[in-house]
C-alpha cells in the first residue's frame, strides 16, 4: 500500500496544491486489459537485453493475463479533480487487490509519479489567477473577465506533445484563454469538454516583417482589413513599439482603430524590453493618442475598442510587479491581459512541489505492518505511516490521518480505479468548479459549450 503526496517544504510558495491529471494516466494507460502475451514476449526480450540477465518476472505478468484477463489487480483512491490540498496531505493511495501482485503496486510508480507535472501547471496557474483577481478587484471593483486573463503561449516551449496536452489543460482548469490545441483536445477527449478553450486571431514578427521595415503601417493596415468584425491582436514591436504605438496606431491607423467596436477590439501586443517598464510607456502612449475613461474605482481605463497583452517575460512575480506599477500609475488591471509560456508549463519540475510516491502499509502472511522512511540526514523526506484518509477536522481543515485510524465515512479519497475498470468520470466543468478563488464566480456563458467562439466574451474579460 503506497501513497502520494505533494511535501511541505518551508519557505516554498506554494502553500497548497490544485490536484489534476490523475483520470487522463488512469484513461490513457491502465484502464482495460493492458497485458497481453505479445507484450509479455517483447517484455521479456527487451529486459534480458537490457540487464543482461533473467530479472523479468515473466511468471507474475502471465498470472496477470491469465487470472485477470489482463486488468490490473490495482485499487487507487484519490481526492476529487481539482480540489485544493495543502501540501503534506495524502492525494492518493495505490494497493493491490490481489495479494500474489503485491509487486505491482509500486511497479506502476514511475507512470503515477508523473502526475507531478499537471498538478505543479494547474497549481502554478492558479497562482496566476489568485494575482491576477487581487489587483482586478482593486483597481475595478469586480473579477469580471477573470477566466481571461491569462492566455496559455507555452505549446511551442514544452518538451513533448504530451506534456503541452497535459500542462495545456492543466492550465485550463483555471482559465479558458490558451493557444495550445493539444491541451484543448485533451480536455475534449479526457474530461468531457467540447470547447475548453478560446482565442483571437493574432498576428506574428514574421507577417509583419515580411512586408519590409518600411511598410510596418501597411502590415498592420492589412491585419485589420483581414479581421474587420472579431478582436485581433497585433505584435508591434518588430522595430520599435513605441513609435508604432505613438505614430501609427495613435496617428496614421488612429481613425481605423475608432473605428472598431468592442466587439472587435484592437490587441496590441509588446514582445520585448524589461515588461514592466515598456508596458506603462506603452499604456501611456495610448492614453494619449485615444484617451480613457475612469471606472467606478477612479482609475483609468482605454477606450473599449483597444488592449493590451504583454506575453514576454511573464512569471508570478513579474506579473505582480506590471499590475502593481500600473495601479501607481493609475491604470486599472482591466487593461492588459497575460501571455505566458514556458514559467507556466516548462520551468518547473517535480522538486517545485516536492512529489513523492512512499510504501506505508505491507501485509505479509496475513499480518500487517506499517512501514515509514525516516532519513537521519534529511527529517523532510520522511514518509507517512500505515493507511491513510484524508478528512476535515472540526476546524475546518484538511488533514491526513495515519495508521488506518481514519473513519469511512469522514475519508475524503475516492475510489476511482479498481481491477482494471475506472470508476469516477470527472468533467472539466466539476473540476473547474472545485479549483474555483473563494471570489470567483464562474462565468455561465464561458462554460456554456453549445456556443460558439465567444468573440464577445472575450472582449468582456478584456474591458
Amino acid at each position: 500500500y503506497s501513497y502520494f503526496e505533494c511535501r511541505q517544504k518551508k519557505g516554498s510558495q506554494f502553500n497548497e496544491v490544485v490536484f489534476f491529471g490523475l483520470q487522463y494516466l488512469l484513461k490513457k494507460y491502465l484502464t482495460g486489459p493492458v497485458v497481453t502475451e505479445d507484450k509479455i514476449q517483447e517484455a521479456k526480450l527487451f529486459y534480458q537485453m537490457h540487464f543482461k540477465q533473467a530479472v523479468f518476472d515473466e511468471e507474475g505478468w502471465r498470472k496477470v493475463l491469465e487470472k485477470h484477463n489482463g486488468r490490473l489487480p490495482i485499487r487507487i483512491k484519490a481526492v476529487p479533480e481539482g480540489k485544493i490540498i495543502p501540501r503534506g496531505n495524502v492525494l492518493f493511495t495505490v494497493e493491490n487487490t490481489d495479494q500474489d501482485f503485491y509487486w505491482l503496486t509500486n511497479y506502476i510508480e514511475t507512470m503515477l509519479v508523473q502526475m507531478w507535472y499537471p498538478i505543479t501547471v494547474a497549481t502554478v496557474s492558479r497562482e496566476f489567477k489568485k494575482i491576477l483577481a487581487k489587483h482586478l478587484k482593486a483597481t475595478s471593483g469586480s473579477v469580471e473577465g477573470l477566466e481571461l486573463k491569462l492566455h496559455d503561449f507555452g505549446y511551442r516551449g514544452v518538451s513533448s506533445q504530451e506534456s503541452a496536452a497535459l500542462g495545456g489543460a492543466a492550465h485550463l482548469v483555471n482559465f479558458c484563454g490558451t493557444d495550445t490545441i493539444a491541451g484543448v483536445l485533451m480536455a475534449q477527449r479526457y474530461y468531457g469538454c467540447p470547447m475548453a478553450g478560446f482565442s483571437i486571431p493574432a498576428a506574428e514578427h514574421s507577417t509583419i516583417i515580411s512586408w519590409g521595415k518600411n511598410k510596418e503601417k501597411e502590415a498592420f493596415e492589412r491585419i485589420l482589413d483581414q479581421f474587420l468584425s472579431g478582436p485581433v491582436s497585433v505584435v508591434s514591436d518588430s522595430y520599435d513599439i513605441f513609435n508604432a504605438c505613438k505614430h501609427i496606431w495613435g496617428d496614421e491607423l488612429k481613425e481605423r482603430v475608432m473605428e472598431r467596436s468592442e466587439d472587435s477590439c484592437l490587441v496590441i501586443r509588446p514582445d520585448s524590453g524589461d515588461p514592466a517598464e515598456t508596458l506603462i510607456e506603452v499604456i501611456k502612449i495610448l492614453g494619449e493618442s485615444f484617451g480613457y475613461s475612469l471606472n467606478s474605482m477612479g482609475y483609468k481605463v482605454l477606450p473599449s475598442y483597444l488592449r493590451i497583452i504583454q506575453g514576454d517575460g511573464i512569471d508570478l512575480s513579474s506579473v505582480d510587479q506590471i499590475l502593481a506599477n500600473l495601479s501607481d500609475e493609475g491604470w486599472s488591471a482591466e487593461n492588459v491581459l497575460f501571455g505566458c509560456g514556458s514559467s507556466l508549463l516548462q520551468k518547473l519540475n517535480r522538486d517545485t512541489l516536492s512529489c513523492a510516491f512512499k510504501c506505508s502499509y505491507v501485509e505479509t502472511n496475513g499480518k500487517g505492518m506499517d512501514v515509514c522512511k525516516q532519513p537521519v540526514t534529511d527529517p523532510s523526506k520522511g514518509s507517512k505511516r500505515g493507511r491513510l484518509s484524508l478528512r476535515r477536522n472540526s476546524d475546518g481543515f484538511l488533514e491526513t490521518i495515519e495508521r488506518g485510524a481514519g473513519k469511512p465515512e469522514e475519508d475524503l479519497l475516492v475510489t476511482v480505479f479498481e481491477n482494471g475498470s475506472l470508476l469516477q468520470d470527472y468533467s472539466l466543468d466539476e473540476i473547474r468548479k472545485n479549483a474555483l478563488l473563494q471570489d470567483d464566480e464562474p462565468n455561465p456563458n464561458l462554460y456554456n459549450h453549445e456556443r460558439e467562439l465567444l468573440h464577445n466574451h472575450i472582449i468582456s474579460s478584456i474591458h
